[in-house]
């Protein structure tokens, strides 16, 4: 149990840290498209699915 909330630990002092890294040099004022990760969205989720249910039966 210890070694499990040691890596929560360490797991949320990292996100306390990256987090504010990361927006303070993301690129400002850039128009993101959109539309190339909605096309691969349904395929992805199709296929977690199908990995949900082999993991399901099979495991």
């Amino acid at each position: 149990m210890g070694v499990l909330l040691a890596i929560l630990a360490v797991l949320f002092l990292a996100l306390i840290i990256i987090v504010p890294l990361v927006e303070k040099y993301a690129p400002k004022g850039e128009s993101r498209d959109y539309s190339k990760i909605s096309k691969w969205l349904i395929p992805l989720m199709a296929v977690a699915l199908v990995l949900q249910l082999f993991r399901h039966y099979f495991a």
